[in-house]
Protein backbone atom coordinates (compact mmCIF):
# COMPACT_ATOMS: atom_id res chain seq x y z
CA UNK A 1 0.00 0.00 0.00
CA UNK A 2 2.83 2.43 0.86
CA UNK A 3 6.12 2.48 -1.03
CA UNK A 4 7.97 5.44 0.45
CA UNK A 5 7.65 6.80 3.97
CA UNK A 6 8.88 10.33 4.64
CA UNK A 7 10.03 11.10 8.17
CA UNK A 8 10.99 14.63 9.25
CA UNK A 9 14.03 14.39 11.53
CA UNK A 10 15.37 16.88 14.05
CA UNK A 11 18.93 15.71 14.64
CA UNK A 12 19.18 17.94 17.72
CA UNK A 13 16.29 16.14 19.46
CA UNK A 14 16.39 12.47 18.45
CA UNK A 15 15.33 11.31 21.93
CA UNK A 16 12.02 13.17 21.59
CA UNK A 17 11.10 11.39 18.36
CA UNK A 18 11.96 7.84 19.47
CA UNK A 19 8.26 6.75 19.48
CA UNK A 20 7.98 7.99 15.89
CA UNK A 21 11.11 6.11 14.85
CA UNK A 22 9.69 2.88 16.29
CA UNK A 23 6.44 3.40 14.39
CA UNK A 24 8.35 4.08 11.17
CA UNK A 25 10.41 0.91 11.59
CA UNK A 26 7.24 -1.17 12.04
CA UNK A 27 5.49 0.43 9.06
CA UNK A 28 8.55 0.10 6.81
CA UNK A 29 8.84 -3.61 7.56
CA UNK A 30 5.09 -4.19 7.22
CA UNK A 31 4.81 -2.46 3.84
CA UNK A 32 8.32 -3.36 2.64
CA UNK A 33 8.78 0.37 2.08
CA UNK A 34 11.71 2.72 1.70
CA UNK A 35 12.18 5.31 4.44
CA UNK A 36 13.26 8.82 3.49
CA UNK A 37 14.59 10.85 6.41
CA UNK A 38 14.16 14.59 5.79
CA UNK A 39 16.04 17.23 7.72
CA UNK A 40 15.82 21.00 7.59
CA UNK A 41 18.95 22.99 8.41
CA UNK A 42 20.10 26.56 8.23
CA UNK A 43 22.79 27.86 5.92
CA UNK A 44 24.67 29.12 8.99
CA UNK A 45 26.36 27.12 11.78
CA UNK A 46 24.03 25.43 14.24
CA UNK A 47 24.30 23.15 17.26
CA UNK A 48 24.09 20.15 14.92
CA UNK A 49 26.43 21.11 12.08
CA UNK A 50 28.64 23.96 10.92
CA UNK A 51 27.61 23.67 7.27
CA UNK A 52 24.74 22.20 5.25
CA UNK A 53 27.19 19.62 3.87
CA UNK A 54 28.10 18.48 7.39
CA UNK A 55 24.38 18.32 8.23
CA UNK A 56 23.76 16.15 5.16
CA UNK A 57 26.56 13.78 6.24
CA UNK A 58 25.09 13.48 9.73
CA UNK A 59 21.59 12.90 8.35
CA UNK A 60 22.94 10.17 6.04
CA UNK A 61 24.80 8.50 8.95
CA UNK A 62 21.59 8.61 10.99
CA UNK A 63 19.63 7.02 8.13
CA UNK A 64 22.16 4.22 7.72
CA UNK A 65 22.02 3.52 11.45
CA UNK A 66 18.22 3.33 11.31
CA UNK A 67 18.37 1.03 8.26
CA UNK A 68 20.15 -1.51 10.45
CA UNK A 69 17.18 -1.35 12.86
CA UNK A 70 14.36 -1.85 10.37
CA UNK A 71 16.21 -3.51 7.47
CA UNK A 72 14.51 -1.46 4.78
CA UNK A 73 16.10 0.79 2.13
CA UNK A 74 16.70 4.37 3.22
CA UNK A 75 17.33 7.71 1.61
CA UNK A 76 17.80 11.25 2.88
CA UNK A 77 16.75 14.70 1.78
CA UNK A 78 18.30 17.85 3.22
CA UNK A 79 16.48 21.16 3.00
CA UNK A 80 18.61 24.26 3.50
CA UNK A 81 16.75 27.35 4.69
CA UNK A 82 17.81 30.76 5.94
CA UNK A 83 15.12 30.42 8.65
CA UNK A 84 14.30 26.74 9.32
CA UNK A 85 11.73 27.49 12.01
CA UNK A 86 9.70 29.86 9.86
CA UNK A 87 10.05 27.75 6.71
CA UNK A 88 9.60 24.29 8.27
CA UNK A 89 5.97 23.56 7.39
CA UNK A 90 6.16 24.78 3.79
CA UNK A 91 9.51 23.04 3.30
CA UNK A 92 8.10 19.72 4.53
CA UNK A 93 5.04 20.00 2.28
CA UNK A 94 7.29 20.69 -0.73
CA UNK A 95 9.57 17.78 0.22
CA UNK A 96 6.70 15.30 -0.02
CA UNK A 97 6.57 15.74 -3.80
CA UNK A 98 10.33 16.16 -4.13
CA UNK A 99 11.06 12.77 -2.56
CA UNK A 100 7.96 11.01 -3.92
CA UNK A 101 6.54 10.04 -0.53
CA UNK A 102 3.12 8.46 -0.23
CA UNK A 103 3.01 8.49 3.59
CA UNK A 104 4.44 11.02 6.06
CA UNK A 105 5.12 9.82 9.60
CA UNK A 106 5.93 12.55 12.08
CA UNK A 107 5.80 13.32 15.78
CA UNK A 108 3.20 15.62 17.28
CA UNK A 109 2.08 16.77 20.69
CA UNK A 110 -1.26 16.33 22.43
CA UNK A 111 -3.77 19.07 21.51
CA UNK A 112 -3.46 22.31 23.46
CA UNK A 113 -5.38 25.56 23.53
CA UNK A 114 -2.37 27.27 21.97
CA UNK A 115 -2.94 25.23 18.77
CA UNK A 116 -5.60 27.75 17.76
CA UNK A 117 -2.91 30.42 17.47
CA UNK A 118 0.03 28.23 16.49
CA UNK A 119 -1.09 24.96 14.86
CA UNK A 120 1.11 21.90 15.06
CA UNK A 121 3.50 21.10 12.24
CA UNK A 122 1.74 17.80 11.62
CA UNK A 123 -1.62 19.49 11.33
CA UNK A 124 -0.29 21.98 8.81
CA UNK A 125 1.39 19.26 6.75
CA UNK A 126 -1.77 17.12 6.81
CA UNK A 127 -3.96 19.96 5.58
CA UNK A 128 -1.62 21.00 2.75
CA UNK A 129 -0.91 17.68 1.03
CA UNK A 130 -2.91 14.91 -0.57
CA UNK A 131 -0.79 12.06 0.87
CA UNK A 132 -1.59 10.34 4.16
CA UNK A 133 -0.01 11.75 7.31
CA UNK A 134 0.47 9.56 10.38
CA UNK A 135 0.98 11.65 13.53
CA UNK A 136 2.65 9.93 16.48
CA UNK A 137 2.00 11.34 19.93
CA UNK A 138 4.43 10.78 22.76
CA UNK A 139 3.63 7.85 25.04
CA UNK A 140 2.33 8.63 28.49
CA UNK A 141 4.73 7.70 31.26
Amino acid sequence: MYRKLMVPIDLAHIEVIEPTLGTVADLARHYDAEVCYVGVTSNTPSSVARTPQEFTQKLEAFAQKRAKVHGQPVSTHTIVSPDPIADLDDALVAAIDEVGADLVVMPTHPPKHLDIIMPSHGGKVATHTDVSVFLVRPRKS
